[in-house]
């Protein structure tokens, strides 16, 4: 097996299982951190370190007005509203519910795309759409989540997320960024981490010291530093690279069950029958998006 090999083995490990976890981890430090502080602490940390690895690898950091302001955006859409919402949101809504509903991405973009860019929707996109609509419908239906209030407003707020990762993914595909993909997501990482502290003290929240926090949120909050935002980060966009978009796009597929089974199984949280069966279509509608025969579309990722 030669190296090339290995790393894309390892990357789609890192994209499956990282990105996958990411809901988990987030689910626990958020019981016990505001959500804003742990989404700020979270991406400033790791922007620091992705500029302190830039630079040890001799990359500059130079970049122009334009691709600041565009890095901003950027941040904004997929990690300061698009993430930070979906944390404060993971408070009164189960990790694993979370993950499905985001698996929705891709179809909320082709919608958009035929909005704004009045692109044409395949057939097996249409089909795609149906499933994801059906699906999703199964999922939100069920009586535990429609008799609880605060559930409701989660699932409507993460549904603001997806429709935010949407417009980025659209957004990133036109802007004028950096070249250098690392460099890219430390920008985007940096401003997002710093409009999410201060959104924190716009809310009042409270910080806390690092070493009055659980064993279990400090390794939640070191596994979304180091796993979710740097390793997974960087081995979508080597794999984005090496292998077509389409394979890399089954992490949408991989990445729901994944949560739901970690939930289930660290956090008891219950998966109904009517959740497999919403799963199932939603994925089934996934599938259909990704397998059409059209490859001009690229769909850019969130950071989870």
């Amino acid at each position: 097996m030669n190296k090339r090999t290995v790393l894309i083995i390892l990357a789609f490990f890192s994209i499956y299982i990282f990105w996958g976890s990411t809901y988990l981890w987030n689910k626990i430090a958020v019981t016990e951190l505001p959500p804003f502080m742990l989404a700020g602490i979270r991406f400033t940390t790791a922007g620091c370190i992705i500029f302190i690895i830039a630079r040890a690898m001799g990359k500059s950091l130079a970049i122009t007005r334009k691709q600041l302001i565009n890095s901003i955006i950027a941040g904004f859409l997929f990690l300061g509203y698009g993430n930070g919402v979906i944390v404060w949101a993971l408070r009164y809504v189960d990790s694993g519910f979370a993950a499905l509903e985001a698996s929705l991405q891709p179809l909320i973009i082709l919608v958009l795309m035929r909005i704004i860019q009045r692109k044409p929707i395949k057939i097996k996109s249409i089909i795609g759409i149906l499933f994801g609509m059906i699906g999703m419908y199964l999922l939100i239906s069920q009586q535990d989540l429609t008799a609880n209030r605060e559930s409701i407003i989660g699932i409507i707020m993460i549904f603001t997320c997806i429709i935010c990762w949407s417009v980025g993914s659209i957004f990133v595909a036109q802007a004028d960024l950096p070249k250098n993909f690392f460099i890219t997501t430390g920008y985007q990482m940096i401003t997002a981490g710093a409009m999410l502290i201060v959104s924190s003290f716009l809310f009042n929240e409270t910080w806390t010291s690092p070493d009055t926090w659980s064993f279990e949120t400090q390794i939640s909050i070191i596994c979304l530093i180091i796993f979710g935002s740097i390793a997974a980060f960087t081995s979508f966009n080597y794999l984005l690279k090496e292998v077509s978009t389409e394979k890399v796009a089954t992490s949408a597929y991989v990445n729901p069950v994944i949560a739901l089974l970690l939930g289930w199984y660290f956090l008891n949280e219950t998966i109904t029958l009517q959740s497999a069966i919403a799963a199932g279509i939603i994925l089934t509608g996934v599938y259909f998006i990704n397998s059409r025969k059209d490859k001009k579309i690229k769909f850019a990722r969130r950071n989870s």
